[in-house]
């Protein structure tokens, strides 16, 4: 997890999907964006390329949209205020919850709390596992059951 800022979890915090499920526990659908680098966790949101979009219930993916999302260029072509706004548009376009990400910068994770999105950076692997992993630790995170 990382350490500037409390309220960003790491990814890698719950179960995959080969790890322990929470049968035990009905959840209420939750809807993570992952930053993709083919099948696996791409490295910083801001200039990811292709997102996922996922819906997780029951500690299983329900849903699994990629979109093409092109900030790899924009982050370069558009001022960051534009550059932010675009990726606001899109979380708030698709109900994202939390991101699942390798790396965000500390003003993009500010404007992600500020939307209360979840960042959960330091994020590897495959994009599928961490996708479950991010859900488990943001579901935990926001009823208060995570571990600070």
């Amino acid at each position: 997890m990382s350490g500037d800022n409390e309220s960003t979890g790491t990814a890698s915090d719950g179960p995959g999907r080969g790890g322990p499920e929470r049968s035990d526990v009905a959840t209420a659908p939750i809807t993570i964006a992952v930053n993709l680098a083919g099948d696996q966790v791409g490295a910083g949101w801001g200039r990811a390329r292709r997102v996922a979009v996922a819906i997780i219930a029951n500690a299983r993916i329900v849903s699994w949209e990629e979109h093409d999302v092109r900030w790899d260029l924009s982050h370069d072509q558009q001022g960051e205020g534009r550059h932010h706004a675009d990726i606001v548009a899109f979380l708030r376009d698709h109900g994202i919850q939390a991101v699942v990400t390798g790396h965000m910068g500390p003003p993009m994770a500010n404007t992600l709390q500020k939307l209360g999105v979840l960042p959960l950076v330091d994020a590897h692997g495959d994009a599928r596992d961490a996708a479950l992993a991010g859900a488990a630790f943001a579901v935990d995170y926001l009823s208060g059951r995570a571990d600070g």
